[in-house]
């Protein structure tokens, strides 16, 4: 639970959350940490006048009436409560914010998990399977208003957003899952959902804080609005478009901008995921050729995520690959078109073995992937399907390969390979913990 306290009140094993002042003024160089010694106990008490602590993470206190201020479940400060906002301009909030996310970028690789799992894929599902339902009903709905020229609904699609962050930052691997659920004729919807689980997904590893998930997590559900102003039968034409097609295609990144930045209460640096989630390093990109300095971290995050959704799901112009294959063809991207340390985290964040591979394993069994081990990548859970001589398993058995099961020649049992989907027939998804009927009603 997060809670305001004055600095008077710090003692060490306290986890701040949170300062009332922009981190970048201070000598703390990422947001979120556990309260050492009275070295950081001094710093805080130089800096502030009060902090947010979360009393799950770390030591709490009784704070007298007045002073005590908790979030709960999001109803009252909430995720999107961010006191720099108004006291700063959103151009120095955006600066701040990208100096935050440089650093964090920089780090991820080397500093510990800022998130641990608090739930497991089993627990979570129920709720992340809710959640999801009501987010695509939210921006279906947001897209159907853009289309017909209306408002969109901000604080709609912020509190369905906020669920998300909840649920991704107790466990991503359900929301990753149920990510996997792709309807062909109701691409546009379903992929700015997916886009959005995939970012804040990204966003958790990289150790985002709470916030700015919540912008990120934003700015990707609404990424492609500015679609709803090209007509159908060129999104979805089977063949090749035409060089004024292609211009037609590329102006959704403007017109989304241009409808976004009137939306009251989508800040500019959400907006960004829009802005720049077709640029590339290269300057090959579009809508204006930028280069990788040129493109902010919002907007390389949604490049990635949205470049992978799209590439992995079955088009009339193409069919989808697997993630694993899809990882791989981004990797050989890297320094072209992606950021190359985005990129390596980005295959971190999804695992060796993303979830929804099919795989073949040493002994010749095929499963499928449907858990990561964020500790031990190449260990995974696997829902085995197959036998070695690929007689159907009945039930389908799930196994981690954490426990070193017995494999072959005294080896323990692992992956071998990771297989196109369709291959023995087998469609990843229908052995996912998933209702295949999820948004086949409403």
């Amino acid at each position: 639970m997060r809670k305001k306290i004055p600095v008077s009140a710090i003692k060490t094993g306290m986890y701040i959350l949170e300062l009332d002042r922009p981190w970048i003024e201070t000598s703390f160089l990422f947001q979120g940490f556990e309260v050492m010694d009275d070295e950081d106990i001094a710093k805080l008490t130089k800096h502030c006048e009060y902090v947010f602590i979360d009393t799950e993470q770390g030591l709490d206190i009784d704070v007298s009436a007045g002073l005590g201020e908790s979030d709960g479940d999001g109803d009252n400060l909430g995720p999107w409560h961010i006191d720099l906002m108004s006291q700063e301009s959103e151009a120095d909030t955006s600066r701040r914010l990208e100096q935050e996310m440089k650093a964090a970028v920089a780090s991820s690789a080397s500093r510990p998990p800022r998130y641990q799992d608090k739930s497991s894929l089993e627990e979570e599902l129920e709720i992340a399977s809710e959640t999801t339902v009501k987010t695509r009903n939210v921006i279906r709905s947001i897209l159907d208003d853009v289309r017909l020229g209306k408002s969109i609904d901000t604080e709609g699609a912020k509190k369905a957003v906020g669920n998300m962050v909840q649920s991704i930052i107790r466990n991503p691997d359900a929301m990753v899952c149920l990510g996997q659920l792709k309807v062909k004729d109701e691409y546009t919807a379903l992929h700015s959902l997916r886009v959005s689980i995939l970012a804040l997904a990204f966003g958790r590893h990289l150790g985002f804080d709470e916030a700015q998930l919540n912008l990120l997590g934003l700015g990707a559900l609404l990424h492609d609005v500015g679609k709803m102003k090209v007509p159908n039968d060129i999104i979805n034409k089977p063949g090749r478009l035409t060089e004024q097609e292609f211009d037609i295609m590329r102006s959704h990144v403007p017109e989304g901008v241009k409808i976004l930045e009137a939306t009251s209460g989508v800040h500019t640096v959400a907006i960004d995921v829009a802005r720049y989630h077709h640029e590339r390093s290269s300057g090959a990109g579009y809508a204006k050729g930028l280069k990788e300095a040129e493109i902010s971290h919002f907007g390389k995050i949604g490049g990635i995520v949205d470049c992978y959704d799209a590439i992995t799901s079955d088009r009339a112009y193409h069919q989808g690959m697997s993630s694993h294959g899809a990882l791989k063809k981004m990797y050989e991207w890297r320094n072209t078109d992606f950021d190359p340390k985005l990129i390596e985290q980005f295959i971190q964040c999804m695992g060796i073995y993303p979830i929804g591979s099919l795989v073949e394993m040493t002994t010749g069994s095929i499963g499928v992937v449907a858990t990561i081990n964020r500790e031990r990548r190449l260990k995974p859970k696997v829902v085995m399907i197959l036998t070695e001589s690929k007689i159907p398993m009945k039930p389908p058995k799930v196994i981690d390969l954490i426990e070193d099961l017995p494999g072959l020649e005294g080896k323990p049992l692992a992956i071998k390979a990771v297989l196109p989907s369709g291959t023995h027939d087998i469609n990843p998804t229908d052995f996912l913990p998933i209702r295949e009927d999820l948004f086949k009603s409403g």
